[in-house]
């Protein structure tokens, strides 16, 4: 593939909040820690206070969570490598889309990947570990439970409930599989017919695709792991104080004019059990009730369900970063826009436990281009940016400059305009009262002329119709349904023609090139 890059302000894709942070404005630097340039990291490594124990526990935690996978050497290295204290992890997260969801999943784990071997590179004492956080806990089934293909939806319906990493993968999606198992490659069918649950499928299916480049995949959902966080589930249980700190973060960034992404509540956890996910509320009367539910703790029983059975509790959007900062010797979140503006509402909250705050990278973003829409796209001469222009606004500037003659008339409109002006003084020095209607005859005139230059664009249009439908094909293609490729498309689209293609994105992607990528497939 051909690379090619523009700015991301000209694609109307980013809120005004990310474009200020990538572009460093410095009313924005109280709002995070260091911004992400290789130099910068070196402060990381000096600050990140992980300790001894934290990584002993995430040692046995991901051998425990990859028993039973086949491993390579490399993959058992990363994980014993998490027990020294000269290893770091730069970390991306996503849900557990099917079959891995749109393309900009795979963008994710590309750009973390890359982002840690540039690390060893420039910190050679270092170690450093690519991560993928599978947000296992996450019950929004409706949000992961299809991929599209080729302008086709697959969708696996189940009226399973609670974190979907738990959902077992049964007879309703085995006869899903059916349906598609002829347009998928094989791994995917290892990973999914071979798997109990959504969790193991989607560790199976990521490691085969990436384990070989070092990558380590961790399930938060873990007994272990949830007891390193039981401080922070105490004090958001009992003194709200995540809802506070960030609450005065985001009326900071509203009163710089930027707009928020999430929205702290007084409790940020959900209580969890077989098929179940649900918020925690505190009603009138101090009691701790599950949502939806007949389930309700006094103060000293949810206490003791800390103490005794802290996987039960489960974070939001507003706590699960501080969780995964304090479970992971981490110096580098990757996500995508959202998650990148998100994160600078929480850095209060990291700094009151005394956990570092890490860099925060945008995802590599990008396009692909097949070699049938180059051809379109060569063919109306357009230029990078101006795919992102939309197709009303690239269509008036087309008919304008291709015009056979100027279809809005203004060399007439203007002439008429004289005539009428002529003959207006002319004949108001024969009587003052025929102004007005020299005046009326001229709107008159004038908006018979504005209808006939509607009459001839639609003419321009109608001989243009050849290169305006290709214009709105490139804009499906590059848009389907409305939304970006890369938010739509599965990565199928373009492996199951180039195999090549995850190994042509590693070199193609740099995870500090925070432009929006244009790839050009000069193949197949």
């Amino acid at each position: 593939m051909i690379k090619s890059s523009v700015d991301p302000a000209c694609t109307g894709q980013f809120s005004q909040l990310f474009l200020d942070y990538i572009k460093q404005k410095p009313l924005l630097s109280p709002f995070f820690n260091v911004y992400p340039q290789i130099k910068n990291f070196e402060s990381l490594t000096n600050g990140k206070n992980f300790t001894p124990h934290n990584r002993e526990v995430l040692h046995k935690a991901l051998e425990k969570q990859y028993e039973g996978l086949q491993v390579s050497e490399l993959t058992a290295h990363q994980i014993q490598s998490l027990r020294s204290s000269e290893t770091f992890t730069v970390t991306t997260g996503h849900q557990l889309n099917l079959f891995t969801g749109p393309l900009y999943f795979i963008y994710k784990i590309v750009s973390t990947i890359n982002l840690a071997e540039q690390l060893k590179a420039a910190y050679p004492p270092y170690h450093f570990v690519p991560v993928y956080w599978m947000a296992s806990e996450d019950h929004d089934f409706d949000e992961i439970n299809y991929f599209k293909l080729d302008g086709k939806k697959y969708q696996w319906q189940s009226d399973q409930k609670g974190p979907v990493g738990d959902f077992q993968l049964d007879q309703s999606f085995r006869t899903f599989f059916k349906e598609i198992a002829h347009i998928v490659p094989d791994f995917f069918k290892e990973a999914y017919l071979d798997s109990a649950t959504l969790s193991e499928a989607v560790r199976k299916y990521v490691h085969h695709l990436f384990g070989e480049r070092g990558l380590l995949i961790v399930d938060g959902n873990d007994p272990d792991l949830k007891a390193l966080f039981s401080q922070v589930i105490r004090e958001d249980l009992f003194s709200h104080l995540p809802h506070k700190l960030v609450q005065k973060q985001t009326e900071e960034l509203e009163q710089l004019g930027y707009k928020s992404q999430i929205f702290p509540r007084e409790i940020n956890l959900f209580y969890t059990e077989k098929g179940l996910r649900e918020r925690i509320e505190i009603d009138a009367h101090g009691q701790y009730r599950v949502l939806n539910t007949d389930i309700v703790f006094s103060r000293e029983e949810i206490e003791l369900l800390v103490d005794q059975f802290p996987e039960k509790f489960s974070p939001n959007v507003v706590l699960r970063p501080l969780y995964q900062e304090m479970i992971l010797p981490n110096l580098a979140y990757l996500g995508g826009p959202a998650e990148v503006v998100y994160w600078l509402q929480l850095k209060p909250v990291f700094d009151h436990f005394g956990i570092q705050f890490p860099a925060l990278l945008p995802r590599n973003f990008a396009m692909v281009l097949d070699t049938a829409i180059q051809r379109k796209i060569s063919k109306l001469g357009l230029e990078d940016m101006e795919l992102f222009q939309s197709v009303e606004e690239w269509k008036k500037q087309f008919l304008m400059e291709h015009a056979s003659f100027d279809f809005t008339l203004a060399q007439e409109k203007e002439a008429l305009k004289k005539i009428f002006d002529l003959a207006q003084e002319k004949a108001v020095g024969l009587d003052q009262t025929l102004e007005g209607a020299f005046q009326a005859g001229k709107v008159r005139a004038s908006k018979i002329l504005e209808q006939l230059s509607v009459k001839v664009r639609k003419a321009e249009e109608r001989r243009q119709t050849v290169h305006i439908r290709q214009r709105m094909e490139i804009h499906e293609y590059l848009n389907p349904g409305g939304s970006p490729q890369e938010r739509v498309e599965n990565f199928m689209r373009f492996y199951l023609g180039n195999e090549q293609f995850i190994q042509e994105l590693f070199e193609l992607f740099d995870p500090l090139d925070f432009n929006y990528v244009i790839l050009k497939m000069n193949h197949g």
